[in-house]
């Protein structure tokens, strides 16, 4: 079987697994966190301005550009891309398979370099990061692929 790696990540943790044979239980080898991600949007922008002065005396409150919660979505999954390009240069891997709610799975597959994108051979979008090793199994095909 090839060298096979499962993604399974949310917004604030990615964990990765691998199995010996394509129907074997799961193994965690990594386990990534994002602790801004769980933050609520105040304590991300705590240092930004409260108001903006007008010409003419007048104010208003002030508002960011980007979605702090977004960014840091983005921010982490840029973060696992990153990860993955490193573990694929060094062999680590062969084959992905990529398990995240749909939201940041497309942030994921944004992020994802084209040599990667190309090893990915199975996506589910479910949120499933807090479940354990075999219940995170019964949510893989039967047999994991072996292309």
């Amino acid at each position: 079987m090839k060298l096979t790696w499962i993604l399974v990540a949310d917004t604030t943790r990615a964990r990765i697994f691998t199995a010996d044979t394509p129907s074997s239980p799961l193994e965690e080898i990594e386990d990534l966190s994002h602790s801004k991600s769980r933050l609520h949007d105040r304590e991300i922008t705590s240092d930004l301005p409260g108001k903006i002065k007008s010409v003419g005396g007048g104010g208003h409150a002030y508002e960011q550009p980007t979605d702090p919660k977004k960014y840091e979505a983005e921010a982490f999954a840029h973060t696992i891309a990153q990860y993955l390009e490193d573990a694929h240069n060094a062999n680590r891997f062969e084959q992905l398979l990529i398990v995240a709610g749909p939201t940041f799975l497309g942030l994921l597959r944004s992020n994802l370099p084209e040599q990667i994108k190309k090893t990915v051979r199975f996506e589910l979008d479910k949120e499933i990061t807090t479940l354990s090793a075999a219940d995170i199994r019964q949510h893989l095909p039967q047999y994991l692929p072996n292309l």
